[in-house]
Formats: structure tokens, C-alpha cells, sequence
């Protein structure tokens, strides 16, 4: 059930295969906290008005505080990270990029979209491309990696859970361009939020404007809401580490008898077992869907259960 741009979910085409109803089925196919951010009440003119001046600040303002954005970069926001990964390669324009693999495979979909010859495998290309922490292996990309060169993305959609690792502060450097996702640590994968962090000269360039690239009210009025309240809430964010990390240890206990840890975040482990794909078969007959790889037959992707649905795989394993 994989192909050359493979992503978790996919839980309707699990279903479809091994039966059973959405609530049968244990999710961990993907890197989504699976305790979300609680949800506010959300106005009623987020509903009914157009996105405002005033309210895209206040989420700006709020990322900028919970980033640490450095004075001399600036923010846009965008309809999930996906949106903004899309639109690089013309934001980049035609030159060659670096993408060091394996990783998240929808940096070089997107450039081989816009030029189907696209090839990722020159370092001495002038844009380079890194996700921080690497999916799925969680490798942590030194400082010395960003920036030297026209363009450094750093795709940081899964580096909240290890804010110290961030390599925001040299997004007020030329040419270094931080992306960042609400939806895996917050949990909120559906209210499609991501940002773009760069010095300003960066996003505006001879190719694009990102603005102009997002079009207007890029960004839905509850999501502006939700993103912001979300961003202020500290105490939420160091309360959800510090549950995320002891679930990640506990998740590697399960596993040590069956497999060996090859890495991971606090949001996602990979472990090498002898066959994924028959690991995939048999943790799927007890409806629990997890996450394997076209590169590799021995790595297995876990996400962290529910609370509540520990149990389920643990009486699995």
C-alpha cells in the first residue's frame, strides 16, 4: 500500500483491506500528537468575515514570540506547510537543489512538478534543502548545514518537540528559509496551518512574492484564531513535551523486544525490524495502522497512541 509519494494515513484503504470501522482502528502512521491542542470557542466573525489585518498579526505576532523569530526575519502564514513546500521551486526558481534523502518525499515532488528532469543528488547545488528533524529517521542537521549558498530550507514541521534543536535564529540570514507546521505538534493536523520564516529580501525575490503566491486570505479566520490562542499557550507546549517524551520511552519499551531503535522524535519512532511489510500485515489484523517505507523492507514508523488506546498495542504486540 505504498507508492513513490508515500505518506501515513491512508486509513480508509487500511480499512478497506482489513475491515473494522474508523473507532476499531489504532493510527499510527503518522507523526500527529494524538492529544490535540484543546480548541477554543472561535468567534463568530472568524466564521463570517473575511480574514482581517488585525487577526493575521495577532497570529504572526504570536509565532514570532513562541519561535523567537529574530528581528530581522518575517512571517507568512499559509494553509498547512504542504502549501508552502509546493510553492519552493518557485520561490528558488530553475536551479539545482540538494535534497539529502531518504526524507520527506514532497520536497523533491514538488520541484520535479515544476521540471520533470529534477535531480536531487549534487551537494555543490546552490539550493539545498533539509528537514529537521529528518522523517523518519530524526537526524538533526548541524548549523554548519544552513545557509553559504543561494537557498537553505529547513523544513522544521517536527522540530517542536526539541525547540533548543531549532535553527531559527539564522532565518535573518540571506537565503535561509525556516518552514514550520501547527498541525503535528499541536495535533491539529485538519486546521491546515504552516508558516514561512526568512529575512525579507528572501521571500521576495526576482522569481516570486510568496504573498502573491498564497493569494489573499490565505489563511481561514477559525485557523487564525485557534493558531493564535494555540502559540500563547506555553504552558500547554512544555506540559505536551514533557508527556510526549515519557510516551516515547514507554513506546520504545514495548518495541525492545521485537526490533532495534534506528531513531525518531518525540512524535514518531522508526525501528528495524526483519520485515516491515509483514509487521504492517499483522499489527493491521488487530487494526492498528502503521507506516512503512518503498526504500526500505526493515523499517517500521510508529506514532504514539492515545492515552486510552495503549492498550490496544499492547495486547497486539
Amino acid at each position: 500500500m505504498t507508492s513513490g509519494r508515500d505518506h501515513g494515513g491512508g486509513l480508509d484503504g487500511a480499512i478497506a483491506l482489513y475491515g473494522g470501522s474508523k473507532h476499531d482502528w489504532l493510527d499510527l502512521s503518522t507523526g500527529i500528537n494524538p492529544v490535540p491542542y484543546p480548541i477554543p470557542d472561535i468567534s463568530n466573525d472568524a466564521w463570517e468575515r473575511l480574514p482581517d489585518q488585525n487577526a493575521i498579526d495577532h497570529l504572526l505576532n504570536a509565532a514570532r514570540s513562541f519561535w523567537n523569530v529574530p528581528d530581522g526575519a518575517e512571517i507568512i502564514a499559509a494553509p498547512g506547510a504542504s502549501a508552502l513546500i509546493a510553492r519552493m521551486p518557485y520561490l528558488t526558481g530553475n536551479l539545482g537543489t540538494f535534497i539529502p534523502g531518504p526524507t520527506y518525499n514532497e520536497h523533491a515532488a514538488a520541484f520535479r512538478a515544476v521540471n520533470p528532469k529534477f535531480d536531487t543528488d549534487d551537494p555543490d547545488a546552490p539550493v539545498h534543502i533539509y528537514v529537521h528533524p529528518n522523517n523518519p529517521d530524526g537526524k538533526l542537521w548541524p548549523t554548519t548545514a544552513v545557509g553559504g549558498r543561494d537557498f537553505t530550507i529547513v523544513d522544521e514541521s517536527f522540530c517542536d518537540v526539541s525547540p533548543q534543536a531549532s535553527h531559527i535564529a539564522q532565518s535573518e540570514n540571506a537565503g535561509v528559509i525556516v518552514l514550520k507546521s501547527f498541525g503535528k505538534f499541536w495535533g491539529l493536523a485538519g486546521l491546515r496551518l504552516g508558516f514561512a520564516i526568512a529575512e525579507k529580501g528572501t521571500l521576495k525575490t526576482s522569481c516570486a512574492v510568496m504573498d502573491d503566491l498564497l493569494g489573499p486570505w490565505a489563511v481561514s479566520g477559525p485557523a487564525l484564531e485557534i493558531g493564535a490562542r494555540a502559540l500563547a499557550d506555553t504552558d500547554w507546549a512544555d506540559a505536551t513535551r514533557a508527556r510526549l517524551s515519557q510516551d516515547a520511552k514507554r513506546l520504545d519499551t514495548l518495541m525492545a523486544p521485537h526490533s532495534s531503535l534506528e531513531g525518531g522524535t518525540d512524535l514518531f519512532r522508526l525501528y528495524r525490524v526483519d520485515d516491515a511489510q509483514a509487521w504492517q500485515d499483522r499489527l493491521a489484523q488487530h487494526h492498528i495502522w502503521s507506516r512503512i517505507f518503498p526504500y526500505s523492507r526493515n523499517w517500521l514508523r510508529l506514532g504514539l497512541p492515545a492515552p486510552d488506546r495503549w492498550d490496544q498495542l499492547e495486547s497486539a504486540l
